[in-house]
C-alpha cells in the first residue's frame, strides 16, 4: 500500500485536499469517485516542511515541466489534430516526435504511455501538475465525460493563448520603464561614487565649509563606495522577507486589497483580474463543467486573495441558490462592467457566452491601463532623474563657490 495525496472537488463543488491509502492511483480515483467527489489531481503527498520550503528555493530557479507558452502550443496543434479526426494516441506521438525540445518530448511521451496503458487523459495528464494546471485538467477530464475533446482543446488553446498575450502585453509595456529605472540609478550612483569624490580632496585642503547637502551626498558616495555591494544583497534580504510575509494569508489579504485601491495600478490589476475570471468561467461553462466545479477551478487559478474572497462568498450564494452578479458587485473586487454583463447573463440564460464577453471587453480595457501607466511612469521617472541629477550638481556648484569665495 502507498499513501496518494489528492486534489477533488466535492458534490457542493467546495475543492478538498487529502490522502489515501491504496495500491495504484487508479483505486485512489475509484474510491473518491464512489464518495461523489471528482477528482482533479493525484500523486504524492508533499514532503516534509524544511524539505519543501528547500524545494520552494529550488523550484524557484529551477521550474520543470511545460512553459505556458509551449502549454498553448500543443493545445492549438492537438485541437486541430483531433478536429481533423486524428486519435489522441497518434495525435500525442506526432506532437512528441516533431518538437526539438528534449523536455517537452518527454512529457508528451510520459502522457501517451499512459494512455496506451488505459489511463484516461486527464489522468495521464495529471501526473505533470508542473506542465499542466487544474484550469487544464479540470476542462480535460469533462469533455472526456461528453466525448468533446477537439472542441474543448481550442477552447483551451483560446484560453492560453489570450492568457499568454494580456502578459505579453504587461511584460512589454514594463521594459521601457525598468529600462529608464536602471539608468537612473546607475547615473546618480556613477555621481556620487565616482565623480563627487574627485572634489573631496580639494575642497579638505581649501577648509571649505561646505553646504549641508554637499555634506550628505559626499557621505552618500563614500558608503555606497565602502557598502554598495551589500547593496543588493540587503534588498534580497527584503524581497525575501516580503515573500515570506505575504505567505501569511492576513497579510496577503491586505497587501491585495491596498493594491486594488491604488489610483491607476488597482483599476489595471481590477481589469487583468476580471478578464482573467470571465475567461476561465466562461470557458468552463462553455465546456459543460457545473458552476460550483467551474467556481473552485477559478479559485485554484486566481492569486489575488482579495478575488478569492469573492470568489468563495460567490460559492456560497450559488450553493445557497442565488446569483453570482449580486454577491461579486459587493465585494466591490471587480468592475461594475463585468458584474453588469454576468447578471445580464443569469438573466438570460447565457452566463458562459456573457462571461466570454466580458473577458474580452475587460482584456481591451487592461490594455488601455497598461498603457496610460506607462504614460504616466516614463515621465515621472525622467523627472524625478532629472531633479536628483539637478540635486547633485547644485550641490557641487554650491561647493565650488564656496571655494571660490574662499580664493577671493
Amino acid at each position: 500500500m502507498a499513501e496518494f495525496a489528492y486534489t477533488a472537488v466535492d458534490a457542493q463543488g467546495t475543492l478538498i485536499r487529502g490522502t489515501l491509502e491504496a495500491e495504484t492511483e487508479d483505486a485512489v480515483l475509484t474510491a473518491l469517485r464512489r464518495q461523489g467527489h471528482i477528482p482533479m489531481r493525484i500523486g504524492a503527498p508533499p514532503p516534509f516542511a524544511p524539505t519543501r520550503a528547500l524545494g520552494g528555493l529550488a523550484g524557484t530557479l529551477r521550474r520543470p515541466g511545460l512553459r505556458r507558452a509551449e502549454l498553448a502550443a500543443i493545445t492549438r496543434e492537438l485541437a486541430v489534430m483531433l478536429g481533423a479526426g486524428q486519435d489522441i494516441d497518434r495525435a500525442l506521438r506526432f506532437l512528441a516526435e516533431t518538437t526539438p525540445r528534449a523536455r517537452v518530448r518527454a512529457v508528451l511521451d510520459g502522457v501517451r504511455t499512459m494512455v496506451r496503458d488505459g489511463r484516461a487523459l486527464h489522468v495521464a495528464m495529471g501526473r505533470y501538475p508542473g506542465s499542466f494546471p487544474r484550469l487544464y485538467l479540470g476542462m480535460v477530464r469533462a469533455a472526456e465525460a461528453t466525448g468533446d475533446l477537439a472542441p474543448t482543446m481550442d477552447r483551451l488553446a483560446v484560453l492560453l493563448e489570450r492568457e499568454r498575450a494580456l502578459t505579453a502585453t504587461v511584460q512589454s509595456a514594463m521594459i521601457y520603464p525598468a529600462i529608464l529605472t536602471l539608468a537612473a540609478i546607475g547615473s546618480i550612483t556613477l555621481l556620487l561614487t565616482t565623480v563627487l569624490p574627485q572634489f573631496t580632496p580639494l575642497f579638505a585642503q581649501n577648509g571649505v565649509a561646505l553646504p549641508a547637502s554637499t555634506q550628505f551626498l559626499i557621505g552618500a558616495g563614500a558608503w555606497l563606495g565602502h557598502y554598495g555591494l551589500a547593496v543588493p544583497l540587503v534588498l534580497l534580504a527584503l524581497v525575501l522577507l516580503g515573500r515570506a510575509l505575504l505567505r501569511r494569508p492576513p497579510i496577503r489579504l491586505m497587501v491585495d486589497r491596498r493594491l486594488l485601491a491604488l489610483p491607476v495600478v488597482g483599476a489595471l490589476i481590477g481589469e487583468i483580474l476580471a478578464a482573467r475570471f470571465a475567461r476561465i468561467l466562461g470557458t468552463l461553462l462553455e465546456n459543460g463543467v457545473p458552476i460550483l466545479t467551474a467556481l473552485a477551478i477559478v479559485r485554484e487559478a486566481t492569486t489575488n486573495r482579495a478575488a478569492v474572497a469573492a470568489i468563495d462568498a460567490a460559492t456560497q450564494s450559488a450553493k445557497a441558490g442565488y446569483g453570482l452578479a449580486a454577491t461579486l458587485d459587493g465585494a466591490s473586487v471587480f468592475p461594475r462592467r463585468m458584474i453588469h454583463l454576468l447578471r445580464l447573463g443569469e438573466e438570460t440564460a447565457q452566463l458562459g457566452p456573457m462571461a466570454l464577453r466580458a473577458a474580452d471587453i475587460h482584456e481591451d480595457q487592461a490594455r488601455i491601463a497598461i498603457q496610460r501607466l506607462v504614460a504616466l511612469l516614463v515621465p515621472a521617472i525622467t523627472i524625478i532623474m532629472g531633479l536628483l541629477v539637478a540635486g547633485i550638481v547644485s550641490s557641487l556648484l554650491l561647493a565650488m563657490l564656496s571655494l571660490n569665495d574662499l580664493a577671493q
